[in-house]
């Protein structure tokens, strides 16, 4: 059987298109998909990879905002702030980014 060879960005971008699609559906029904993204303190890789996340979720159409609360926070506060986010109407996902500071 011979080797099948995938392209990722080529098979990414079909992704982005579908669930452009699909959100651009969704808010003519009045809905836009929302994302929340919680990075603790300041691990430079974990910035990047949020950025992107970020990003590519606006370009997709979804709502997103970033939530930076210091290395020094509390298990208590993490907890409160996702807590409130998953409260509000406009998030429908939290992404907590790891790893978290001890």
């Amino acid at each position: 059987m011979p080797a099948t060879i995938l392209d990722g960005n080529k098979i990414a971008a079909e992704i982005r298109t579908e669930v452009s699609a699909e959100a651009q559906s969704l808010a003519a029904a009045g809905i836009r998909p929302g994302l929340a993204v919680v990075l603790v303190g300041h691990n430079p890789a974990s910035e990047i990879y949020v950025r992107g996340k970020v990003k590519s979720s606006e370009e997709v159409g979804f709502y997103s905002e970033k939530h930076t609360p210091p290395e020094s926070a509390t298990t208590e506060e993490l907890l409160a702030l996702v807590k409130g986010l998953n409260r509000r109407d406009e998030i429908d996902g939290i992404l907590v980014q790891l790893p978290l500071p001890p």
